[in-house]
C-alpha cells in the first residue's frame, strides 16, 4: 500500500574495510562474537536491513507481560517441536515457537541484540521483505491474524481476542419514531485522525461524543417509518479491551498537489487516559475506564523514508535505569579504565574510547586521529565493529556529552574530568552499584551465575517504573517527560499502547527476567550463553595473540646504508607468538629464555624491511608499557641488539636516516660526438633521506668523471600503479634541498648527463630514447603587504609539473619573491580567474593536476592560512540585489550556526545592530533564499566552500511569526480606459515589428493584457495564529491605505502573490494564517473594493475578456464570480458565461489563458463513450488537469455571431512565443559551449529522465501460516 514510504536511507559514510589493517590478519565480520548487554541490562534487536518497524512492535509485545506470559504458557504438547517442523505431515506451529525463543533470548541471553532471522523465516519472508520497510500499523494487524491462525485448536486460541479485542457500536436514532438502528464493529486497534485536531482526547470526542445530524438534503431512510426522516448518528465504545492500541493517521494525501505528506503538527496524548466519556455504559467503577500508557512507537522521517523506534515502560523493572548524570558512574564501576590490559575485554565502545582518551591527558586528541588510535589499540576499525550499531565515530562522541568533551569547535576530544568521591553524590552511589553489578554480570557472564538461583543475588527493584528507548540494537534510558518531544515534528508518535490501570504485577515478577519462562527455553538459553562465552574466549585469544618477527643483531651486518643478514635469513630471524597485552619487559624475558647464549644488555628496536634492507626506528625504553600501546601489531618486525653497534659498525636509527634506494643512470660511451647515441648503464645506490642533493651531485661527478659545472641531473619519479613520469631536470636552487624535501623515494631514477657534449636527442636507455618533460609554468603574484615582502605586487613564473604539490609551488614562490622564511606558514595560494577575482585558497596537499590548474594559470600569494577540512571560505556582501557592497571574505567553521556566522560577518563589515539576516545568492548573484533557521549549522544548510552570501537589512521574524511584503494590487482596466487601451495595442504592434523583447515573460503578460499593476507598500509582521481579519486590520494601518474610501476590512481583498503575480484569494475572515500554509517567502497583494465581499470557498473569481471582432485583441477584463458548489466543469462555466452575456450557447467559445506560455487552451465539455451498457465517464473538473483553474485566471470569450475566427491568440502572444524560442536557443548554445569546454557530450532528455532515482516497486506485506484447523 505504501511502497517504499518507510525505506531507510543507506549510510553514505560507510566505507568497506580492507582485507588487512596495518599488518593484522583480517577477520570476517560474522566471526566477531556478539557484544555483552549494555548498561541498561536490556537486549535490543538487530535490524535486518529494513525491519525496524518489526523490531519496535516485537519489543512492545515483549514488554506486555500478560501477552508474554500467555505465550510462554503454551507448551510443546500443543505447539509441537521445532525439530519436527521439516517432517512430512507434522503440524508444528512454527510462528509462536519462534516468538517464544526470541522472547527468551531478549529476556535472558547475554548479548547486546538478538536476531529475528528465524522468526522472519517462519513468516515465509525472503530478503525482499527483510530489506523493505512497511507500515507498523499494517504489521500489527497481520501479525495478530497470523498468531490467531497459528493458535487454532490450542488453549491460546483466544489470546489475541482476550487481550486486545474491543467493540464499537454505531447507532442511528430516528427523530420521529425513536427507532434505533445499530451496527456493531469489532476492533483490535482504534484508528484516529490527526489532521484538524489538537490531540487524542479531542479526536476521541469527535468520534465517540459528537453526534452527526441527518437533515435538509441529507435525510435518513427509516425502516419503521418507511420514509426519509431526520435522524442522529453516534458511535460509542461498547466493550473495552485489556490493552488498547491506537493507530494515528499521520500520513495523508494532498489531492491538490497529488502527493503524499506527513502530518507533523502538534498532537498531544495523555499518559493516563479515562475512556468513560466515550463508552456506551458509564455506570461501572472508574478502574474499568482508566488506562496507562506503556508504549509509544515513533516514526522519524517523511512519507518516502524514515525509521521506527519505540519508547517502552519497563513494567516488571527488568532493566537497570540511570539518568544521564549517573551514566558516568555506572560505566566506571564496570572496569578500571586506567588498566590498559583490560581494554580489549570491554565490549562497550564507550569504555574503550574512555580508556584511550584517558591516556591522552586533559588536552585530548584530534577527532580525526581517534579512529586511528582505536585501530592501533584494539586492532579493529570503528566502521567495521561499531558503526552499524552506534553510527559514525563523531556522532557517537556527540551523543555522550556527559562523558566526552569536544574542544576547538569540535576538532579535538577529551574525557570529562569528574569527581567520583564527592559526598554530595552519595544518593547516586547506590544506583551506580546496582548498575555496576548488572554490567559486571554481563561482561563476566557464567552459566552458574546466570542460572543457579540459589547463588544469585536478588536485585532489589526500584519502586518507580522507568522508560527506555528501544532503537534496534540500542536500548537507552529516558525520562517520562521525553515522551512530550514526540507530540510533533518529523520524529513523532505513530502508535500508542495503553493498558488498564487496574492490572497489577505479582511481586515475584519484579526484577525477575526468568519469571514463567519454560524450563526447555531456560536450558536453551543456558547453552546459548555457554556458546557465546566460548566464542568470546576464542575471539579474545585470536584478537590479542600476535606473531612477532625477531631479527637478531649478532646475525646481521651493516652494508650500503642498511642491515642485511650475515648468513642465511633462516638463522637471523626468530618468530614468536605473544599476547599483545603483555609488556615490553615480558617480551624481553621471553627472548632471554629463548636465547640462552645472549649476554650483556638487550635493546629492542622497531625495524622495517625496505628495498635497501632492514632499517631501525624507535627503541623501547619503558619495560612496563604494553605492546599494543606501543603500536605493535601482528607481523611486526623487532630488532634485538646491544643498542650501539652491529658487527662493529655504528648504526643510526630514525626516520631521518632511512635509506632510499635510487636507480642511477650514468653514460658509458667514451665518444662525445653529438651525432652518436649515448648509452647508459643502471646501478642501484643508497642514500639517506637527509642527504643533500649537492652531495648526490658530488657523488655522481666522481663516479662519471663529469665536472660538476658540466653535470646535469635529471629525475624520473615512479608512480604507484601509474607508471613513471617524464625526466625532469634539477636546477641549482635544488642543491641545498634534501632527498626528503625533493620527495625522492625508493624506485625513483636519477640520470647524470654532460649537457655540453650530449644533446637530449641522442640520449637513450635500453634502446629507447630518453625524453625530457617540458615543464609547465604558473604565474604567482604577490598580494602580501609591505610588512611581509620587499617586492610587494611582483609576479614570478614558477616551473611546475602536473604531479608537483601546491606546497612546493608556494615554497618556490616565497623563495623567488624573497619573502621571509617565517612567513611561509602565514600565506596561502589562491587562483585568479579571468576577471581578476581571487578564488578560495587551494589545498596545499593536492597536486597541480588534482586542482585542475593549466599552464599559464595565475595564482595569488595571499596572507592567511589555508582553510582546514572543517572550515569554509565564504564571500559576503552587504545590501540588496540592486545595491550590493564590495565583496568581503571570511573563513568560518562548518559547525557554527547561521546566527554566529552572521555575527562574525557583521563584525568584519563594521556593522552593528540585530536587524540583519543572511541570504544565499542565486545564479545571477542576486539575493536569493533566506537562511531562516538561524540555529542550524552551515553544514546543515548545505553552505559550500566558496559560496557567496548576502547580508540583508531586516531581522527575521520570531518563531511562529511571519514577515509579509505587502503590494497594492491595482484594479484591471475598465471600459472607460479606451485611450490607454488603444495605446497599448499600438505599442504591441511596434514591438512585434522590432522583436526587441527585454522584459520577463510573466511581467510582460501581466502588463500587456492582464492589466494588473503591483505597487510595493511595505512589510508587516504578524503572528501565524492571527486571523485573516487581523491581517487586513493591520494592513489598513499602512500609510498608503490611510484613505476614507476603505471603510472596513470587508472592502479589502487579499491575494497571495507569486513572482509578482496574484494567484489566489485568501478567504474566510476568521481563518488562522497558519492554515493557509504561507511560506517564508510568501507575499500578499491588497486590492481595495467598491463594495463588501464575502467569497465562499466554492466560488472562483475569474476575469472575462471578450474578443474584439475582426481583431487579434480583447476588450478590457471584467471580474466574474462563479459558484462551483454543484459542478466545476467546462459545461457549467460556459452556461454561466452565456447567461452573463445573454448569448446563445452554440454561438460562443471560451478558452483559458496561460501567460507563462503565451497559449490559449479552448475549454470544451466532452465525455468519453465507453460502451452502451456502461455510463459515460464523469466530466473532468476544471480544477484538475489540464486547466488547473484558480482565482484571477483569464477566460477569453469569442462571439461567433459576429466573429467566426476561433483563434484566441493575439499579436502580443506572438512576441512572447518568439521570446521563449530565442531564450531556448540561447540556453542550448550555452549548454553546448559548456559541454565542449569540459569535454563532455550534452546529455539527452532520455538520460536526464533515467538519471532520476527510481523508487522500489510496492511489495505487499504478508505472513504465511499453515492450516491448523
Amino acid at each position: 500500500m505504501f511502497g517504499d514510504m518507510f525505506e531507510e536511507e543507506e549510510d553514505a559514510g560507510f566505507v568497506c574495510e580492507n582485507k588487512t589493517v596495518k599488518g593484522r590478519k583480517s577477520r570476517k565480520k560474522d566471526t566477531d562474537p556478539p557484544p555483552h548487554r549494555a548498561a541498561s541490562n536490556l537486549s535490543g534487536i538487530k535490524n535486518q536491513g529494513g525491519t525496524c518497524y518489526l523490531n519496535s512492535l516485537l519489543q512492545t509485545l515483549l514488554y506486555t507481560p500478560e501477552f508474554r506470559e500467555s505465550l510462554f504458557a503454551l507448551g510443546p504438547e500443543e505447539l509441537g517441536y521445532l525439530s519436527d517442523k521439516d517432517k512430512p505431515e507434522s503440524k508444528v506451529r512454527v510462528i509462536p515457537l519462534e516468538l517464544q525463543r526470541l522472547f527468551a533470548q531478549l529476556l535472558l541471553a547475554d548479548q547486546l541484540a538478538a536476531s529475528t532471522s528465524d522468526l522472519t523465516d517462519s513468516f515465509g519472508w525472503t530478503s525482499n521483505e527483510e530489506t523493505s520497510q512497511h507500515d507498523v500499523q499494517e504489521l500489527n494487524r497481520i501479525l495478530f491474524s497470523a498468531l490467531e491462525s497459528s493458535l487454532v485448536g490450542t488453549s491460546g486460541h483466544d489470546l489475541i481476542n482476550r487481550l486486545y479485542h474491543g467493540i464499537v457500536v454505531n447507532k442511528i436514532v430516528c427523530k420521529e419514531c425513536g427507532n434505533i438502528s445499530e451496527r456493531q464493529e469489532d476492533f483490535l486497534d482504534l484508528t484516529v485522525a490527526v489532521k484538524g485536531v489538537s490531540g487524542l482526547e479531542e479526536a476521541l470526542c469527535t468520534f465517540y461524543v459528537e453526534e452527526e445530524d441527518f437533515d435538509n438534503d441529507n435525510l435518513y431512510q427509516c425502516g419503521r417509518c418507511e420514509k426519509l426522516v431526520k435522524a442522529t448518528k453516534a458511535a460509542k465504545l461498547r466493550h473495552l479491551p485489556t490493552f488498547l492500541t491506537i493507530s494515528l493517521l499521520r500520513f495523508n494525501f494532498d489531492f491538490a498537489k497529488c502527493e503524499r505528506y506527513k502530518e507533523t503538527g502538534r498532537y498531544s496524548f495523555p499518559v493516563r487516559l479515562n475512556l468513560r466519556p466515550f463508552c456506551e455504559q458509564d455506570e461501572l467503577p472508574d478502574s474499568e475506564y482508566e488506562y496507562e500508557l506503556f508504549s509509544v512507537i515513533i516514526h522519524k522521517g517523511g512519507c518516502y523514508g524514515g525509521h521506527y523506534h519505540a519508547y517502552i515502560k519497563d513494567i516488571d523493572q527488568l532493566g537497570t535505569w540511570f539518568s544521564l548524570d549517573e551514566e558516568n558512574v555506572v560505566i566506571n564501576s564496570t572496569k578500571d579504565p586506567t588498566n590498559v590490559d583490560n581494554l580489549l575485554e570491554l565490549g562497550d565502545p564507550l569504555e574503550i574510547l574512555r580508556t584511550i582518551l584517558g591516556q591522552m591527558g586533559p588536552d585530548g586528541i584530534l577527532v580525526d586521529q581517534l579512529g586511528q588510535k582505536l585501530l592501533e589499540k584494539v586492532g579493529v576499525a570503528w566502521n567495521k565493529r561499531y558503526r552499524k550499531q552506534h553510527g559514525s565515530l563523531r556522532k557517537f562522541l556527540e551523543s555522550h556529552p556527559d562523558v566526552f568533551l569536544l574542544k576547538a569547535d569540535g576538532t579535538r576530544v577529551a574525557v570529562k574530568q569528574t569527581d567520583r568521591g564527592c559526598p554530595g553524590q552519595q544518593p547516586n552511589t547506590s544506583k551506580a552499584k546496582t548498575g555496576a553489578k548488572a554490567q559486571t554480570g554481563n561482561c563476566k557472564a557464567s552459566i552458574a551465575h546466570a542460572y543457579e538461583t540459589e547463588e544469585r543475588q536478588p536485585r532489589t527493584p526500584d519502586s518507580e517504573v522507568h522508560w527506555f528507548d528501544f532503537d534496534d540494537s540500542q536500548v537507552r534510558p529516558i525520562q517520562e517527560k521525553d515522551i512530550e518531544k514526540q507530540f510533533q515534528g518529523k520524529e513523532c508518535a505513530y502508535m500508542l499502547f495503553y493498558r488498564k490501570s487496574q492490572l497489577q504485577r505479582p511481586a515475584e515478577a519484579r526484577g525477575n527476567s526468568r519469571y514463567k519462562v519454560p524450563p526447555d527455553l531456560l536450558e536453551e538459553i543456558a547453552n546459548l550463553d555457554a556458546s557465546l562465552q566460548k566464542q568470546r574466549a576464542e575471539f579474545d585469544s585470536a584478537a590479542n595473540n600476535i606473531e612477532v618477527h625477531l631479527h637478531l643483531g649478532p646475525e646481521y651486518k651493516f652494508d650500503n646504508g642498511a642491515l642485511h643478514p650475515a648468513s642465511s635469513q633462516k638463522d637471523s630471524v626468530l618468530t614468536i607468538t605473544i599476547d599483545r597485552r603483555k609488556t615490553v619487559g615480558d617480551l624481553r624475558q621471553a627472548i632471554f629464555q629463548l636465547l640462552e647464549f645472549w649476554k650483556g644488555d638487550m635493546v629492542i628496536t622497531v625495524a622495517k624491511q625496505l628495498p635497501a634492507g632492514l632499517h631501525l626506528y624507535e627503541t623501547f625504553n619503558e619495560d612496563h608499557a604494553s605492546l599494543h600501546s606501543l603500536g605493535i601489531t601482528d607481523g611486526a618486525i623487532l630488532f634485538v641488539w646491544n643498542g650501539n653497534q652491529v658487527c662493529g659498525m655504528e648504526v643510526q636509527a630514525g626516520e631521518d636516516y632511512e635509506p632510499v634506494l635510487l636507480k642511477v643512470l650514468c653514460p658509458t660511451m667514451s665518444s662525445k660526438l653529438e651525432t652518436e647515441m649515448v648509452q647508459f648503464t643502471e646501478t642501484q645506490t643508497v642514500f639517506t633521506r637527509n642527504t643533500l642533493f649537492a652531495s648526490v651531485q658530488e657523488a655522481l661527478a666522481l663516479s662519471t668523471g663529469i665536472s660538476p659545472e658540466e653535470l646535469t641531473v635529471y629525475c624520473r619519479k615512479n608512480l604507484e600503479n601509474k607508471g613513471s613520469t617524464n625526466w625532469v631536470a634539477y636546477d641549482a636552487d635544488d642543491a641545498h634541498k634534501s632527498l626528503a624535501d625533493l620527495r625522492l623515494k625508493d624506485g625513483d631514477s636519477i640520470l647524470a648527463s654532460d649537457q655540453k657534449c650530449h644533446s637530449l636527442s641522442v640520449l637513450s636507455f635500453n634502446g629507447m630514447p630518453v625524453t625530457v618533460a617540458d615543464r609547465s609554468w604558473l604565474q604567482v603574484k604577490n598580494y602580501c603587504g609591505e610588512s611581509l615582502a620587499q617586492t610587494t605586487g611582483a609576479t614570478v613564473t614558477i616551473p611546475v609539473t602536473m604531479e608537483m604539490l601546491i606546497v612546493e609551488i608556494k615554497a618556490n614562490a616565497i623563495e623567488k619573491l624573497k619573502l621571509k622564511d617565517e612567513q611561509e606558514d602565514g600565506t596561502c595560494l589562491r587562483p585568479i580567474d579571468r576577471t581578476g577575482r581571487l578564488l578560495p585558497p587551494v589545498c596545499e596537499d593536492l597536486t597541480v593536476k588534482g586542482i585542475g590548474l593549466k599552464t599559464g594559470s595565475s595564482l595569488a600569494l595571499f596572507p592567511g592560512h589555508t582553510p582546514t577540512e572543517t572550515q569554509l571560505f565564504l564571500y559576503f556582501s552587504v545590501g540588496d540585489s540592486l545595491h550590493l557592497s564590495p565583496e568581503m571574505e571570511i573563513v568560518v567553521e562548518q559547525s557554527i550556526s547561521v546566527r554566529e556566522c552572521l555575527k562574525l560577518m557583521l563584525e568584519k563589515a563594521g556593522l552593528a545592530g540585530e536587524y540583519w539576516h543572511l541570504r544565499k545568492t542565486d545564479w545571477c548573484y542576486d539575493a536569493g533564499e533566506i537562511l531562516k533557521d538561524e540555529e542550524a549549522t552551515l553544514a546543515d544548510m548545505k553552505i559550500t566552500n566558496g559560496e557567496t552570501l548576502v547580508i540583508m537589512e531586516g531581522r527575521l521574524p520570531p518563531k511562529g511569526f511571519l514577515i509579509l511584503p505587502v503590494w497594492l494590487y491595482q484594479p484591471p482596466l475598465n471600459s472607460g480606459s479606451r485611450g490607454r487601451f488603444q495605446e497599448d495595442q499600438e505599442n504591441i504592434a511596434d514591438r512585434l515589428c522590432a522583436l526587441n523583447i527585454e522584459s520577463a515573460a510573466r511581467d510582460f503578460s501581466l502588463q500587456q493584457y492582464m492589466g494588473t499593476e503591483l505597487k510595493y507598500m511595505g512589510n508587516i509582521e504578524i503572528s501565524g495564529e492571527a486571523s485573516l481579519e487581523d491581517l487586513k486590520t493591520q494592513v489598513l494601518t499602512l500609510p498608503v491605505l490611510q484613505d476614507p474610501s476603505v471603510p472596513s476590512v470587508e472592502f479589502l481583498r487579499v491575494w497571495l502573490v507569486e513572482n509578482k503575480c496574484p494567484v489566489k484569494i485568501l478567504r474566510n475572515q476568521q481563518q488562522q494564517l497558519s492554515k493557509f500554509k504561507l511560506g517564508a517567502s510568501a507575499e500578499i497583494g491588497i486590492q481595495p473594493l467598491q463594495a463588501e465581499e464575502h467569497l465562499l470557498s466554492t466560488e472562483f473569481l475569474l476575469r472575462l475578456q471578450m474578443a474584439v471582432p475582426g481583431e487579434r485583441s480583447y476588450y478590457p477584463a471584467e471580474e466574474f464570480v462563479w459558484d462551483t458548489s454543484k459542478e466545476c466543469t467546462a459545461r457549467a462555466l460556459k452556461q454561466k458565461i452565456v447567461q452573463h452575456y445573454s448569448l446563445p450557447p452554440e454561438q460562443i467559445e471560451i478558452a483559458k489563458y496561460f501567460p507563462d506560455q503565451f497559449e490559449w487552451m479552448p475549454m470544451t465539455s466532452w465525455s468519453q463513450q465507453v460502451s452502451k451498457k456502461k455510463k459515460k465517464k464523469k466530466l473532468q473538473s476544471l480544477q484538475g488537469a489540464p486547466y488547473y483553474l484558480k482565482d484571477g485566471d483569464i477566460i477569453g470569450v469569442k462571439n461567433l455571431l459576429i466573429d467566426k475566427n476561433k483563434d484566441f491568440s493575439t499579436m502580443a502572444d506572438d512576441i512572447g512565443k518568439e521570446k521563449l524560442r530565442l531564450e531556448g536557443n540561447n540556453k542550448d548554445k550555452r549548454q553546448q559551449a559548456t559541454a565542449h569546454r569540459s569535454g563532455d557530450a550534452p546529455e539527452s532528455s532520455e538520460r536526464q529522465t533515467v538519471r532520476a532515482r527510481a523508487r522500489r516497486p510496492e511489495v505487499a506485506l504478508s505472513i504465511s501460516v499453515a492450516d491448523f484447523r
